[in-house]
């Protein structure tokens, strides 16, 4: 284990640990005990239904910069669920590099794949803010806490920033200028290479479009998820309230600072959802069944992962 690691994994534990203590651990046990099984079902079975649309927003978006050299479907689908497996365990940026480096092997150019993870990961982070954004002014009510308005228009600045690169040749120029300023020549070549294929997507609006309008069904779904497991603790928060907080949360969680989003979703769930009217140890309880879900979709991933050893050295 990496100092790096180690150090995620002892803050996670000491997040998590904080919290539930904070929130009345025997508390936590009772209000797990009674958890209505038939909501948690009903979102397992939402996770199987976001999982597929985002492997189809990426295969859609790979498409487009390589239609007759796009790998086999099979292929994408198993570097897409694999990669979603390994990010179980290394921060999202290493995860979003082995999925890269992967579709490199099956003759596709090592920027464009990575051109293509770097939209999917663009467009999905938009959707989360535009979500949140629409939200945010029906739950005002809730008592929102202060630092969740500057979290979501710092979100929203730097995606305008990342998607002036695509659509702008002057910020793209701007870009690869500063590149070369830095005077290492393997960050000039990389930035030039990746800015230069991730621009050719300003040539496709509709599959932007399209790619964003998944995304954001997909943040609505995981929304709708986060619902079912908080009706099956019998939390009494408006809907509203999960529209608002469930995609400022998906956001935190993937700040690389701990392993997984444990501890910091402890946190964030607290946080925002106990201001909301649910109770700390049911907020507990929530964030922990909604990360385990996040780890259910990763299922596949782990199957296909272990049935090709072959391929494990590939990992990060």
């Amino acid at each position: 284990m990496t100092l790096s690691r180690a150090v995620r994994l002892i803050v996670a534990v000491g997040l998590t640990a904080y919290v539930l203590w904070a929130s009345d651990p025997a508390g936590v046990v009772a209000a797990s005990r009674g958890a209505d099984l038939r909501w948690i079902g009903a979102a397992v079975a939402l996770v199987l239904v976001d999982r597929t649309l985002m492997a189809l927003r990426w295969i859609d978006l790979l498409e487009a910069l390589t239609p007759a050299s796009r790998p086999p479907f099979a292929a994408v689908l198993r570097v897409f669920f694999v990669s979603s497996f390994v990010s179980n365990f290394v921060p999202s940026v290493a995860a979003d590099s082995y999925r890269a480096f992967a579709l490199s092997r099956y003759d596709v150019h090592l920027a464009e794949s990575a051109a293509s993870v770097l939209l999917d990961r663009l467009l999905g982070i938009l959707s989360v803010a535009i979500v949140a954004a629409v939200a945010l002014p029906f739950a005002s009510r809730l008592g929102i806490p202060p630092g969740v308005t500057w979290l979501l228009a710092l979100t929203m600045a730097g995606c305008a920033a990342s998607g002036a690169i695509v659509l702008s040749e002057r910020a793209a120029s701007t870009v690869v200028s500063a590149a070369r300023a830095v005077r290492v020549p393997v960050v000039y070549r990389v930035t030039a290479s990746l800015t230069e294929a991730v621009r050719r997507y300003a040539s496709y609006h509709l599959v932007l479009v399209r790619v964003l309008a998944l995304s954001i069904l997909v943040q609505v779904i995981r929304v709708a998820q986060a619902y079912c497991l908080g009706a099956a603790l019998g939390i009494d928060v408006p809907a509203v309230a999960y529209a608002a907080f469930v995609p400022l949360i998906v956001l935190i969680i993937q700040i690389p600072i701990t392993i997984n989003g444990l501890g910091t979703a402890q946190l964030a769930f607290k946080y925002l959802f106990v201001p909301a009217g649910a109770t700390a140890p049911a907020a507990f309880a929530l964030s922990v069944l909604f990360l385990a879900l996040g780890v259910l979709g990763t299922v596949p991933g782990a199957a296909l992962y272990a049935m090709d050893p072959a391929k494990r050295r590939d990992a990060p």
